[in-house]
């Protein structure tokens, strides 16, 4: 009798050993991965925060998927050469545009290939990211420039809207006929800088690196929209915001002593909060006299960290961030343009107010034309750097167009080598 109750209470310690541990492991299955997820600081928590807790959160807690977003204050792209330097960076990963080829070209970051569809996406952002035929990031949203426009001013000079169809050519009479107006007013507002000049360029033609990876700036296409662009300022017709006082186009336009300016959809709730009694509208950007339109791609993609302990958790996450769903919060939130073909169609375009008309003619101008990532392949911002120079000095007539972009491209040269 003694025997059997010692072995009864053996039985029943090993049943509680063994439903113990099964707990433990059942515990252990449980546990969540988690995916760090690694951005920009500023307003982005706020609404990343948001849509990973209200739009996408839910389906991917179903596959035991815990999101966890990490913002990198200050210098982003700084900070995230340190944490992929040190090897703690987050499972995914903002890559902005403008310095993509660089972050790429440290092997750190992973080849999408067969992991995501890239179908439905517009083909000028996969572009972007895409280097020898592999690509490295999903645009998560983006913008490109659009014409904005003061009714009032048109309406007082007499002179026709901005149309979709406009030419470098007919934009300069309409500036010319606005600057009439009075010694103090301008028909466009010029940001002596690439990152507003360059889109024009492409409309001429010119790329910013050929074949082996070399920039020219003495090519004739790039000549000759330098030229047209400068003499625009020194004629009076167009101003750099600088001399209005102001540090964007943005803000020239809201002076209203400016008739038209270069903006994205950013322009948007600036001039609805700061400048409200302006009667906007928008068009595409105009068209080289050939008829060819450039625009520039401004966009951030979702990148995942090729050293990611869990890839294919990370997939699906980066998959969800790119969803209709997910874009379609982007959308409504008024931040900037998701990177799906399909949103074409989406109701929200095609609301009768300028705010849907300007985001549409943002969306619009990704596939219109010769439109290229604002990126400086391996060298980074600086690249810029000579550009924006010469045409700060030919404007001011300080030198000529040949002296700045022999200069210039000295510069630029001796960067690359």
């Amino acid at each position: 009798m003694r025997k059997l109750l010692l072995f009864g209470i053996v039985l029943l310690f090993a049943g509680f050993g063994l439903t113990a541990a099964g707990q433990a492991e059942s515990v252990q299955q449980d546990e969540p991965v988690v995916i760090r997820i690694q951005g920009y600081g500023g307003q982005d928590p706020a609404i990343v925060v948001r849509l990973l807790n209200e739009v996408i959160g839910a389906d991917l807690e179903k596959d035991n998927i815990k999101l966890v977003y990490e913002p990198i204050e200050g210098d982003y792209n700084a900070g995230l050469y340190n944490s992929l330097s040190a090897g703690t960076a987050g499972d995914i990963l903002y890559v902005p545009v403008e310095t993509a080829p660089g972050i790429i070209a440290t092997g750190q970051i992973q080849p999408l290939n067969g992991l995501i569809d890239t179908t439905p996406f517009i083909d000028s952002l996969i572009e972007a990211y895409t280097i020898n035929g592999d690509i490295f990031g999903i645009p998560k949203d983006f913008n490109t420039l659009v014409l904005y426009y003061n009714m009032d001013l048109f309406d007082e000079a007499g002179v026709e809207y901005p149309t979709d169809n406009e030419t470098w050519s007919s934009l300069a009479r309409k500036a010319e006929a606005i600057s009439a107006l009075g010694s103090d007013m301008y028909g466009i507002a010029f940001q002596p800088s690439y990152d507003r000049f360059g889109a024009f360029t492409f409309g001429a033609g010119w790329t910013p690196f050929d074949s082996q990876g070399k920039t020219n700036l003495m090519d004739p296409a790039f000549v000759s929209t330098f030229t047209w662009y400068t003499d625009l300022i020194k004629s009076g017709a167009a101003v750099m915001p600088s001399d209005l006082g102001q540090g964007w186009t943005g803000g020239a336009f809201a002076t209203e002593q400016v008739g038209m300016a270069l903006e994205g959809a950013w322009m948007i709730g600036f001039l609805n909060n700061d400048a409200p009694n302006i009667p906007f509208e928008s068009a595409l950007l105009p068209a080289a006299d050939d008829g060819t339109k450039g625009n520039f791609l401004y966009t951030v993609a979702y990148g995942i960290n090729r050293q990611t302990e869990n890839l294919d958790a990370a997939v699906k996450v980066l998959a969800a961030l790119t969803s209709e769903k997910a874009q379609q919060f982007i959308l409504e939130e008024g931040l900037a343009i998701p990177s799906r073909k399909s949103l074409a169609d989406n109701p929200y375009f095609k609301n009768d107010s300028r705010e849907a008309r300007a985001n549409k003619a943002v969306f619009v101008g990704s596939s219109t034309g010769n439109v290229l990532g604002y990126q400086f392949g391996n060298v980074g911002t600086d690249w810029m750097t000579p550009i924006n120079t010469a045409i700060v000095t030919v404007a001011a007539g300080e030198v000529s167009v040949q002296e700045a972009l022999q200069a210039a491209q000295r510069e630029i040269d001796e960067m690359m080598k």
